[in-house]
């Protein structure tokens, strides 16, 4: 489980994308939201949109495998479409904060892989939010404001990237992915290899 957290702006959204349009292996977790759709979001492939009712039900029966409340509205990950991406062999990537991330590691620990995007600088941060448009000046400087406390939690993560550069940004986060999965204990069928290798060894 691959996570990649930033303040607002940051970029992570577009990494994501990039990361996922390059690598066939990995599929993205579709979080469910009670906020309203935004121009252009799809449901059921940006988010899954839902009341407050039903965000609370799937939350108290354990249904999420994390939650957060973000800007007055509520986000969180259903359980079920992860572990059957899981299942598959495919890894799944999250667009969580660092509340959702804390909650992950709580439930699956050594599975989560956690990126953390910095942004190169604040005023870099600041002209992105508002060209981006997706948000009134109230909203922009609500994020603005909460980017340290974000940031604050860096340390927390596995990896840490400044996105300066978006290409550099990414083949270094697509570097993580691919030493991530060479790591010893995600190489299924190793020790069974390598148990093979020593017998036919012994026998020459």
């Amino acid at each position: 489980m691959i996570v990649l957290s930033s303040p607002s702006g940051a970029g992570k959204t577009t990494l994501s994308k990039r990361l996922l349009g390059a690598d066939d292996a990995i599929t993205m977790s579709v979080s469910v939201t009670t906020r309203t759709p935004r121009s252009g979001e799809i449901e059921g492939k940006d988010y899954i949109f839902v009341s407050q009712d039903e965000f609370a039900t799937l939350r108290d029966e354990d249904k999420l495998l994390e939650w957060a409340e973000v800007f007055g509205h509520y986000y969180g990950t259903p359980r079920k479409p992860v572990e059957t991406i899981l299942s598959q062999g495919h890894d799944v990537l999250f667009d969580i904060d660092w509340q959702g991330t804390q909650q992950l590691m709580a439930k699956m620990g050594e599975d989560v892989v956690r990126i953390f995007i910095l942004p190169p600088s604040a005023k870099a941060l600041g002209e992105r939010l508002k060209t981006r448009a997706q948000d009134s000046a109230e909203v922009v400087a609500q994020r603005m404001q909460k980017a340290s406390a974000e940031i604050s939690h860096w340390a927390e993560y596995d990896y840490v990237l400044v996105n300066d550069k978006l290409e550099l940004c990414d083949r270094a986060l697509a570097s993580i992915v691919h030493a991530e999965r060479l790591t010893r204990a995600r190489r299924s069928g190793l020790t069974a290899f390598v148990r093979e290798l020593r017998a036919d060894l012994s026998r020459l």
